[in-house]
């Protein structure tokens, strides 16, 4: 009897210490960057002409969040999609950035060695795509987990993972900015650490462009550490500003633009679904600039389904008043390469 109760104790215990190991094991590998790192600088750069620019935003799910694919953390079931699959959607982001004339491309969600994504090196094959019209490049980690331990029965293992910025033109300086605020323990350890991308332009005139590249929080219920970024980068924007810099930020900000009804798109469609919106009070300055027709993001809850599937958006651009618009389309391909959209913007600066 004594036998038994042994064994049923190393077999409760197993659990454990499996959660006990993991939670250790993240804690030592944990990312934990300064808040402000130069990643590049450069001395010879060539002015950018004052004439029309053109910038693309894009998510691009790690090429496994295609229109098949669901996933754990959204109601869905799925970790990674099937290895044909990923293949297919990584291809046709591919695909879509070699054909696209943007002066700058700002991804999100790009993988360097995930085991969600086949360990495929994606800046690598980014750069190598887009090489002869977008030759500089700038990558910032921001998802580094050695192993991620859940769903339990099938973990999606290692991530390292960020934000990718690319460009046809050659930046003088890039950074890292490290963004504020966490999840509680020990969640913290296997979620985003969370930035933005800047980087620095010469301009044939008196100020230099900035465009800066963000991804915002997710699975924020509480909107805590949305509003703890959101106040960061208001505090960079307005520094920026005040130097009379040409500012452009743009990418996957997890919450709507102001005032935007998230429901706008997505009367009739299937899912409870909520998001919330940048505070129109956010900054007395700039402007939000968007797409009103073309839905940018589709709830991972199932496979993607047109005309139910809920789609919103939450991928957009910020620019400063010194900055003057002349188009901004939402870029339709279905989903079928993302649970994201891309968006495009033209402009000029004045």
């Amino acid at each position: 009897m004594n036998l038994f109760w042994k064994i049923l104790g190393c077999l409760l215990s197993i659990p454990l210490l499996y959660v006990v190991g993991c939670i250790l094991y993240a804690k030592l590998t944990y990312l934990d960057p300064m808040q402000l790192i130069v990643l590049e600088e450069n001395k010879q750069v060539t002015s950018i002409p004052k004439r029309e620019l053109s910038a693309l935003i894009w998510n691009i799910g790690y090429g496994g969040l295609g229109a098949k694919s669901d996933f754990f953390k959204d109601g869905g079931k799925m970790v990674r999609p099937e290895k044909a699959d990923f293949d297919s959607y990584f291809d046709g982001i591919l695909k879509t950035l070699n054909i696209d004339s943007s002066d700058f491309q700002l991804l999100q969600e790009v993988d360097t060695n995930s085991k969600r994504s086949y360990f495929h090196d994606e800046i690598s094959f980014i750069r190598a795509q887009v090489q002869e019209s977008h030759p500089f490049s700038s990558f910032a980690e921001n998802y580094k987990v050695n192993f991620v331990p859940v769903p339990f029965l099938n973990p999606m293992g290692k991530v390292h993972s960020g934000l990718l910025s690319l460009s046809k033109f050659k930046p003088y300086r890039t950074e890292r900015h490290q963004l504020p605020g966490a999840f509680g323990f020990p969640d913290q350890l296997f979620f985003l650490r969370r930035c933005l991308l800047v980087q620095y332009f010469k301009v044939d005139s008196a100020s230099d462009l900035v465009v800066i590249n963000v991804h915002n929080s997710a699975y924020d219920d509480s909107g805590k550490l949305k509003k703890e970024e959101m106040a960061y980068l208001k505090q960079v924007l307005t520094d920026l500003n005040a130097k009379g810099m040409y500012i452009l930020c743009g990418g996957d900000w997890n919450q709507c633009p102001p005032d935007f009804d998230y429901r706008a798109l997505a009367k009739g469609r299937e899912g409870d679904y909520f998001q919330t919106n940048v505070d129109s009070s956010f900054l007395g300055f700039g402007k939000w600039r968007y797409d009103p027709n073309v839905g940018t993001n589709r709830k991972n809850d199932k496979a993607y389904q047109e005309r139910k599937s809920f789609i919103t958006i939450i991928d957009f651009f910020w620019h400063s008043d010194n900055i003057e618009i002349s188009a901004v389309e939402g870029i339709s391909n279905n989903f079928q390469y993302s649970d994201h959209q891309p968006v495009k913007i033209k402009f000029k600066l004045k």
